[in-house]
């Protein structure tokens, strides 16, 4: 089950599309996200006949909005979903409910475990329920409450930060908007939170998880060295993820790549893709897993990105593009409403696309006994970067004018006699002549063409 295929044709009810009135109740809207959620997702539009597919409207989005979330908030365990949309069909309003695929429980609403059949809701037979759990295994542990943990462990200056940027959220306490979000449970007769509210809202995330942070290093070569700029990143999730993309991008080299004669300026590695690896990593990591944080290895032609916790579910290396499957649904759907993520892709196409994009190899993506590795392979010695080459300039020797003329060079990729003569006019032509012989003969340019014909490439 791909992502495409919460991409249907909305025109009809099928086994991914549901339609339902303004007025339909919360238990079966609940049973409709329950069949979607374990048949691999879909899209439920209310304002719609069931039967002949023609809008109807809503009355009040606001109470629909809160309906649907409470359908999704009844089921077992939550669902927690993208926040419903508005949209318009024929000039009548409705609300469009995505279910994602790769959700990682089964689920049930007042004991029925259904699924998606066709056009219609159904109960999943025992054989189907008990492949189904074993596919995809036991209660997530950012759903659970960590022993001690109460409401003032909570930033809620960073919450309500998060809640005022939803979009539609019916008018509700910020406890119940947390609550919907699955960052607050109700537990022994009061509001607590879970290891993901703590994770993204919590004054001290690493008191609960001890090792949810980010080590990073950025070696001198190729391999692990005594040459190295180091950083441990602690905080919340969010803040991980900005400060760890602020780190590479301050120990990535940037400059230029010369394809030919044209000169591309660049980074060493297009920083969303950076940013796709880092975000991943901190998404889907197994944070059960003591001792161990998310890695940053960043050497002279590739970085390397671990996130401890083998894939899960039915995930492995091979369909890693195809399928999808999110063990910490509740953190991949909050990063989502930040813009930090797609919600539907997690990342993986799009970091491909991008790195073969820049002329790159794609990432390669490697199981360990522990974890999972992603490592992305550089530009390497064909990024010029101007502040090292600057550096080897004065350490060759060179005159002003030389240096004036290698400066020249990377702006426009090449250089003529006549060009250095215009940067020189007070200068011989012999004197020029000499400053190019003497740049070649350093192994600084190349010499290209006879005569009049003649230019200048860095070599």
């Amino acid at each position: 089950m791909t992502a495409d295929a919460l991409s249907p044709d909305l025109s009809r009810q099928g086994q991914h599309v549901a339609f339902a009135r303004d007025t339909t109740a919360v238990a079966k809207l609940a049973d409709t996200l329950v069949a979607f959620a374990n048949a691999g997702g879909g899209t439920l539009l209310i304002g719609v006949e069931p039967r002949s597919g023609k809008p109807s409207g809503l009355e009040d989005p606001e109470d629909a909005v809160d309906r649907v979330l409470k359908a999704a908030l009844a089921t077992d365990p939550p669902l927690i979903i993208p926040m419903p949309r508005l949209a318009e069909r024929e000039g009548h309003p409705m609300l469009t409910i995505a279910v994602p695929p790769g959700l990682p429980n089964v689920y049930s609403f007042r004991g029925k475990y259904l699924i998606r059949d066709d056009a219609r809701n159904r109960p999943l037979t025992p054989r189907q329920l008990r492949r189904l759990m074993m596919e995809r295994g036991a209660v997530s542990f950012e759903a659970l409450v960590p022993d001690g943990a109460r409401l003032e462990d909570l930033d809620w200056e960073k919450a309500e930060g998060y809640l005022s940027g939803l979009g539609i959220m019916p008018s509700s306490s910020s406890e119940e908007a947390l609550v919907k979000r699955g960052c607050l449970v109700q537990k022994d007769g009061q509001l607590l939170p879970t290891y993901a509210g703590l994770l993204l809202f919590g004054r001290e995330p690493q008191r609960w998880v001890r090792s949810s942070a980010i080590l990073l290093v950025r070696y001198a070569g190729t391999t692990m060295g005594d040459t190295f700029v180091r950083d441990e990143i602690q905080g919340t999730l969010p803040e991980q993820i900005r400060r760890a993309e602020a780190f590479v991008l301050d120990n990535m080299r940037r400059g230029v790549r010369l394809l030919g004669l044209e000169r591309v300026e660049e980074t060493e590695y297009p920083v969303e893709a950076i940013r796709e690896a880092i975000v991943n990593a901190i998404a889907h990591r197994d944070y059960r897993i003591a001792g161990e944080e998310i890695r940053v290895l960043m050497f002279a032609d590739r970085i390397e990105v671990y996130s401890p916790g083998r894939l899960p579910g039915h995930i492995t290396v091979d369909n890693l593009v195809e399928e999808r499957f999110s063990r910490n649904e509740i953190i991949v759907q909050i990063l989502s409403d930040m813009g930090f993520i797609e919600r539907l892709g997690y990342g993986i196409d799009r970091m491909i696309r991008l790195m073969t994009g820049a002329g790159l190899p794609p990432p390669k993506f490697e199981e360990t006994a522990a974890g999972f590795q992603v490592t992305l392979v550089g530009q390497g010695a064909s990024l010029i970067s101007e502040q090292a080459d600057l550096l080897r300039w004065r350490q060759a020797g060179l005159n002003e004018r030389q240096e004036q003329a290698l400066t020249y060079l990377l702006e426009a990729g090449r250089i003529t006699n006549r060009e250095y003569q215009k940067l020189c006019p007070d200068v011989s032509a012999e004197t020029i002549r000499r400053d190019l012989a003497d740049l070649v003969s350093k192994d600084l340019l190349l010499k290209i063409g006879e005569k009049r014909a003649t230019y200048y490439i860095f070599k």
